[in-house]
């Protein structure tokens, strides 16, 4: 049974981008009737939509087209306006604002099946949970339009995807960073992929990540409640930003598993599910996780780096000399278990992907080379 931290504990969640989850109500078609390419369609902010993003409000009303190509529409001059005017992608609405947003061809292009292996953890007639390996990008993006874990569920569950978000990402509920290893939930049908989705908004899908860090927790628990925003000058990277009004809030548990002279193992409970939500709140600690480039400084580490034997000679030094290979070459960050309900039967279950070989390597070499006495 899962350790509590307190009595009042709640669920937690972590995702990489979509970049958030937002819930998708069932059956969504491309474009209701009395709306075409071309014409105006006209939307009514709710007391319930009340200080959401303008960008976020048409993602969750027009879930055929993503993000991005929403952002463009925005930022056209006669894409997107709300009461007249023209607003930002960052435009907070207030109940009663009218919406209106000029309908553009949404993309048809669907993901190439690739016949890749999946390793299939748990599958029933609703879902299926994938152990994703590293280095394998979610969905096809520019500089990853094959190898996708999208193309290899295209090949796998041919037409028995969802289609909640698009013909580009059948079955897609929720994301892993490229690098981060791990269970993934992958809806089969609408109806699946709206439940799935409610789960993630009321924060009933509890996920834990397995990490290994450089340095070490301070305490054997730890609790980071710290707003995460873009980063202001790096595009790829998230910062800690209390000062900024469009930051989210973000709240992680982390619990220290065992500890090694300059590096420890970390379980990892993410309340909330922001980008690089695990990765910031441990760095933030002082501790980022290994071979994290982005927030700790480096990619590989070799196991004769572990062991504390690098060979620092001039002779070691040679342009010519061998190269130790990496035991380890991405961030060690992986989704170790899943908890959720099952969309037909209610049932709460819980799924484990075992930790990957390059993990379990390296966890190795610490327990050989880096014990503490």
């Amino acid at each position: 049974m899962t350790p509590k931290f307190s009595d009042d504990e709640h669920d937690f969640d972590d995702v990489e981008p979509l970049d958030e989850l937002e819930p998708v109500e069932s059956g969504a078609a491309w474009l209701p009737p009395e709306e075409k390419v071309g014409e105006v369609a006209k939307r009514v902010v709710t007391d319930a939509e009340s200080g959401w993003r303008l960008d976020q409000f048409l993602a969750a009303k027009f879930p055929q087209y993503s993000r991005v190509l929403l952002r463009k529409a925005i930022q056209a001059p006669e894409g997107v306006d709300v009461d007249g005017r023209h607003g930002k992608p960052s435009f907070r609405l207030r109940p009663g604002d009218v919406v209106s947003f000029r309908m553009i061809e949404p993309p048809r292009e669907s993901p190439i099946p690739e016949d890749i292996p999946l390793d299939v953890l748990y599958e029933d007639d609703d879902l299926a949970v994938v152990n994703k390996p590293a280095d394998m990008v979610v969905h096809p993006a520019r500089g990853h339009w094959s190898g996708t874990l999208v193309g290899a569920l295209a090949h796998r569950f041919a037409g028995q995807l969802s289609q909640n978000r698009g013909p580009a990402r059948p079955g897609i509920v929720h994301r892993l960073d490229r690098d981060t290893s791990g269970a993934i939930i992958v809806a089969k049908n609408d109806q699946a992929h709206a439940f799935l989705a409610a789960q993630f908004e009321q924060k009933r899908i509890e996920k834990e990540y397995f990490a290994i860090t450089l340095g070490g927790i301070r305490s054997d628990r730890e609790v980071v409640d710290l707003p995460i925003g873009r980063h202001p000058k790096y595009r790829v990277k998230m910062a800690i930003a209390p000062d900024d009004p469009e930051a989210k809030s973000a709240l992680t548990y982390f619990e220290v598993l065992e500890r090694f002279r300059g590096f420890s193992t970390v379980r990892c409970l993410p309340k909330t599910g922001r980008t690089h939500q695990i990765r910031l709140h441990l760095a933030s600690l002082g501790c980022p996780i290994l071979c994290d480039k982005l927030y700790g400084g480096r990619s590989t580490i070799t196991c004769e780096e572990i062991a504390g034997i690098v060979d620092r000679s001039p002779r070691g030094k040679r342009d010519d000399a061998p190269q130790p290979v990496p035991i380890l070459a991405r961030q060690a960050l992986h989704a170790r278990r899943a908890t959720f309900d099952l969309p037909s039967t209610g049932e709460r279950i819980t799924v484990e992907a075992p930790l990957p070989k390059d993990l379990e390597e390296t966890l190795a070499a610490l327990r050989e080379f880096r014990a503490l006495s």
